[in-house]
């Protein structure tokens, strides 16, 4: 026997299912298998959807024309809920508890908090959204969560890039690059067969001091002719003012500690794409 579903739990099904699969078409046909309900249902069962997302500022829905067609959910968050995320963020972050030996703030349990790294990767995904691109590309280090969420919401795979070379990942292509802050030679590397020659890709890190990691990741993607369309960073440490890459954007400016031992932290100013 087949199960009959009324509008609203047909409604709260379809929600979950876009939700869950931010920036993947979902053909219509899908749904009607899913409900055994008419295409004609479907589409004035995902009008309703769309109107509350929209109305809620938590993302939108496309249709997507052609035989292959649907609909897509593409996330968003209001400016005002934006805002008030980076602003709770930057007082966690300015507790005077976190500051470690060097002047350092720590910020690994931050990095690794599922609740903040959520919100913070639909905020960054948001700055991108209109921009096409295969792959969101890190390095890996404490940023890897932050890149992988924002690669979910985008719809991409994400590519970690390796500080050395791993048997497991046959044949790779290595760079040295020298550190923006420390001037030291490093090295990076990415397998060959982790990415399609001719990619788009974004940069998503945790920090950035100089920008010596995303110039790196810059030159090591033209060894496989692709390129960066973007860079996005949770903080970005204005205090180092001659940085190695142009554009960019982050959430949060630090401005260093003062002489009382204040972190000072800032909802940042590059917050526009614009790449």
């Amino acid at each position: 026997m087949k199960i009959k579903f009324n509008r609203n739990q047909r409604i709260s099904c379809i929600t979950k299912v876009l939700i869950d699969n931010p920036n993947k078409i979902i053909n219509l046909n899908n749904f009607t298998k899913m409900f055994n309900a008419a295409k004609s249902t479907m589409s004035e069962d995902i009008v309703i959807v769309r109107e509350a997302l929209n109305k809620l500022c938590m993302g939108k829905i496309e249709t997507v024309a052609g035989a292959s067609g649907g609909v897509k959910y593409i996330p968003q968050i209001s400016s005002e809920e934006s805002k008030r995320f980076i602003d709770e963020l930057c007082e966690i972050l300015k507790n005077p508890m976190r500051i470690i030996v060097g002047n350092f703030i720590y910020m690994t349990d931050i990095l690794y908090d599922p609740y903040i790294i959520t919100r913070a990767a639909v905020i960054m995904a948001s700055k991108f959204a209109e921009i096409e691109i295969d792959y969101v590309i890190t390095v890996e280090t404490k940023g890897i969560p932050l890149a992988f969420e924002v690669a979910k919401l985008l719809g991409v795979q994400l590519l970690i890039v390796r500080r050395d070379t791993k048997v497991t990942e046959g044949t790779t292509i290595s760079i040295n690059y020298i550190s923006g802050s420390s001037k030291r030679i490093q090295t990076m590397s990415l397998s060959k067969r982790a990415i399609k020659k001719g990619s788009k890709c974004i940069f998503i890190d945790d920090f950035m001091k100089a920008g010596g990691t995303a110039n790196g990741i810059i030159n090591l993607l033209k060894e496989f002719e692709s390129e960066v369309l973007g860079m996005g960073v949770l903080i970005d440490d204005v205090t180092t003012q001659h940085k190695l890459v142009g554009e960019y954007i982050s959430l949060i400016d630090f401005k260093g500690i003062d002489e009382n031992g204040r972190v000072e932290l800032i909802p940042s100013q590059k917050s526009d794409p614009n790449l």
